[in-house]
């Protein structure tokens, strides 16, 4: 290899351990907007995939630059992207210990004796397995109906995608509610979710609803209940037991889960889980994160038509925080310590709240996950919840 070739590929090599570390860095960097956003929630969650990656790039840099100014730069700063990747790799064992703890404590130390052996055996073994995050969690074959329309408010169609297990049966239903701000999104979101728990025996109904702002609150609620009240009717025609509803939603879809199950005339649902969920909407306007990447009150505005100055009510009637009472759902509750969108403190507050008034109530926060880590189905965070979120849900469908 000529000098000329020698510098080329010092160059690369030095550029490559330079993007590394950029990447690693947003494992710990506040996200100021949306693009740096998506990198933060992407790093965290392909952290094994990064730490592999600047290890690489490090032997490389160490055993073919001969030019000693590329090799120190290059050995540093792949050294600091490993190291800022293996901290929180370290973390996992820890967490996982934690929160083996937390929901053994509120659902009894017990609780997996409780959990039928036949739910147990399509259950992941461990809450975090290495070789998924590079092969991707296993997915098996499900039976699917597209595009099922439920109803037409305003001229406006509304469907859901409908997941079933692969053989014919009566199987819990489990309805999905996305996220998205309460702007956008559809059915399809995290199907990779809903396939999977369609294969372990769920009958999944991922439902869509009217968006803002051209759908202001309470429209999105109102379709929520509507789906609820479809599926119900229409349970035997789609293989589903509706006395065994659970409702699950992410963000803004938590919320309209959590709204839905808590309202006094709800239907009866068996539990609600929720992932990163805004749950006090003044609150959250009067002191949005910092930085703010979506512009948390210019959303809360278009949701609700106003600030809460102006709109007192929408905000108190649209917060789930102010439904609480006894005798609610067992709520599962999941956050990311990191999230910069919905901050955690608002799910350990709506998990104080739930407890205050003697409600089964599970709170698990994932020290390093920003807002929307389930988006990677094989990452760290989504491992773990995953994990915990399938032995919740067997363990309430087995309570008589």
């Amino acid at each position: 290899m000529s000098n000329a070739q020698r510098n080329i590929f010092s160059w690369i090599i030095l550029s490559l351990s330079g993007i590394g570390l950029f990447l690693s860095a947003w494992i710990l960097l506040p996200p100021a907007n949306m693009t740096l956003f998506i990198l933060a929630v992407g790093a965290s969650e392909v952290c094994p995939w990064l730490l592999i990656s600047n290890l690489i790039i490090l032997l490389l840099g160490f055993f073919t630059i001969h030019r000693s100014q590329f090799k120190i730069v290059t050995t540093i700063t792949s050294l600091i992207a490993i190291l800022i990747c293996a901290s929180q790799l370290a973390e996992i064992r820890p967490t996982q210990l934690r929160l083996n703890n937390t929901i053994a404590t509120e659902l009894g130390q017990n609780y997996q004796a409780k959990i039928p052996s036949s739910a147990k055996s399509n259950m992941r073994n461990a809450p975090f397995i290495f070789i998924d995050a590079f092969r991707g969690i296993p997915l098996t074959k499900t039976r699917q109906l597209k595009n099922i329309r439920f109803t037409n408010p305003e001229n406006i169609p509304l469907e859901m995608d409908i997941y079933q297990p692969p053989q014919p049966g009566k199987y819990p239903a489990l309805i999905i509610i996305y996220g998205g701000a309460w702007q956008s999104g559809t059915p399809a979101n995290n199907s990779e979710f809903s396939q999977y728990m369609a294969a372990r025996g769920y009958t999944v109904f991922a439902i869509a609803y009217r968006h803002a702002p051209e759908y202001p609150f309470p429209a999105q609620l109102n379709d929520v209940r509507t789906a609820i009240n479809f599926i119900q009717k229409h349970a035997s025609k789609y293989e589903a037991d509706s006395d065994r509803i659970v409702l699950m939603g992410r963000s803004a879809g938590g919320h309209l889960a959590m709204l839905a199950a808590y309202q006094a005339d709800a239907p009866a649902i068996k539990a609600v889980i929720a992932y990163y969920t805004p749950v006090n909407l003044t609150t959250g306007y009067q002191n949005p994160p910092i930085p703010d990447p979506i512009n948390t009150r210019k959303i809360l505005t278009a949701f609700l038509g106003g600030s809460p100055q102006q709109k007192p009510q929408e905000y108190q009637t649209a917060s789930p925080i102010n439904y609480i009472k006894p005798d609610l759902p067992p709520t599962l509750l999941i956050h990311g310590n990191r999230d910069r969108i919905v901050e955690a403190k608002y799910s350990q507050q709506m998990y104080d709240a739930l407890r205050k008034s003697n409600n089964i109530a599970v709170f698990l926060a994932i020290p390093w996950a920003e807002h929307g880590f389930d988006t990677i189905f094989n990452g760290v965070s989504n491992q773990l919840a995953l994990y915990y979120t399938e032995r919740f849900l067997a363990w309430v469908l087995a309570q008589k």
